[in-house]
């Protein structure tokens, strides 16, 4: 249980800036179009928790796999459509449900090779997120959960390739 390793050096100051500014500009682009769209973001929850962890993936480590276009989009489709199918079928057993919601998005992005962290808390926030999101149904999958993170992916695209020391997406599909 020890560690043989040191921890890594600290990123360079222009990894920092970029990775700073892309989760932020992510993460308002998904706030204001929820705004634009009329929606209520606190009881919509259209500002999808697991979006903060694929920030981190997108603009602070751009060249890892899980950050890649399919890996983002497709994770957090099927991961959400595990989420509300487990709701569904198994809203008598929230602690079965949820913790069945997690495994099944593992299995479906390892199916589909487009395993992205989050995912799994796409897929338990469709089991544990509340009244609003159960209301949401399969909708859930489209608003809030794709169309957030293609806003993501487009503000990747944009800002990681702004920088001349990033090139993203490593590939698209």
């Amino acid at each position: 249980m020890r560690g043989g390793k040191r921890s890594p050096q600290r990123a360079p100051i222009h990894e920092i800036f970029w990775s700073m500014l892309g989760s932020f500009l992510g993460i308002l682009s998904i706030y204001v179009i929820g705004h634009i769209q009329g929606l209520q973001l606190e009881s919509t929850l259209f500002l999808v928790g697991s979006f903060g962890a694929s920030a981190v993936l997108l603009y602070a480590i751009p060249t890892s796999p899980f950050a890649q276009p399919r890996n983002l989009v497709l994770g957090h489709a099927v991961s959400a459509i595990a989420g509300v199918s487990c709701a569904l079928l198994l809203s008598d057993y929230i602690a079965i449900a949820a913790a069945a919601a997690v495994a099944t998005a593992i299995m479906l992005m390892h199916l589909v090779r487009s395993l992205h962290p989050p995912g799994g808390a796409t897929a338990l926030i469709a089991v544990i997120g509340g009244s609003d999101i159960h209301q949401l149904g399969y909708a859930y999958v489209v608003t809030p959960v794709v169309s957030g993170a293609i806003l993501l992916l487009v503000v990747a695209v944009l800002v990681n390739n702004m920088s001349p020391h990033r090139r993203y997406p490593q590939y698209w599909y």
